[in-house]
């Protein structure tokens, strides 16, 4: 279960502080996948990062019982001088130590689904766009966790990445639950039960994920200058 309670994020910009979103609050069980909606800035990224231990609320808290990936496909963690197979290493040593099995499993995992040659261990600034959602996907899925944090990914790359993505996010949500932004409302509609809606700073909650969808469509058919 994860239980958000009352957290609130802004951000210092010229001098002055923007608000995300404050006092929102949600419980999500397990067993449950969530659709994350808003218009575009609403902070649905945000609240994926802030879950993900990626950023922090100003105020509030977050509790939970079960294991919460960082953002799927973020490529913001990665250091750019390094390859992937070095950035690969790094990220598996902090999750398992230097347990070289481990470490020598995940990098094949990775390599086998990037599919990017002799670049794997070329720094990774020098990728392509496509080139680092693969790796970065790639190093996401080859952890297992309970709860997955899922951002535009099946939108990204080229058609056989979306592809081979969507396939393997199938696999995995036969094991464990996801919380979703995507475009793609059919998507959403594959894998949550339920939806949270951002606007104007606040949280709406729906049990019923079309009700959410639908809610999402009307206020979207308002002028962008109605949220916040």
């Amino acid at each position: 279960m994860i239980k958000v309670n009352k957290i609130t994020k802004s951000y210092l910009h010229k001098g002055k502080r923007s608000q995300v979103f404050k006092d929102i609050s949600f419980k999500i069980e397990k067993g449950t996948s969530v659709a994350l909606l808003g218009r575009n800035g609403a902070g649905k990224s945000t609240l994926l990062q802030i879950l993900g231990g990626i950023d922090q609320a100003d105020s509030g808290s977050i509790k939970s019982d079960c294991s919460i990936s960082w953002p799927v496909g973020l490529v913001g963690g990665f250091q750019g001088s390094l390859s992937a197979r070095q950035n690969i290493q790094f990220v598996t040593r902090i999750y398992h130590g230097n347990n070289k099995d481990l470490i020598e499993e995940k990098v094949r995992l990775v390599e086998e689904f990037a599919e990017l040659g002799y670049y794997f261990d070329r720094p990774f600034k020098t990728y392509s766009s496509g080139m680092r959602s693969r790796v970065t996907f790639g190093l996401s899925m080859a952890f297992h966790f309970d709860v997955y944090l899922i951002d535009e990914v099946t939108s990204a790359g080229d058609e056989r990445f979306r592809k081979r993505s969507r396939k393997i996010l199938e696999e995995r949500h036969k094991t464990s639950d996801f919380i979703m932004v995507d475009h793609n409302l059919w998507g959403l509609k594959f894998h949550c039960d339920k939806a949270l809606l951002i606007h104007n700073g606040s949280l709406m909650e729906f049990s019923n994920l079309e009700e959410g969808i639908e809610m999402h469509k009307k206020l979207l058919e308002k002028p962008a200058n109605h949220e916040r």
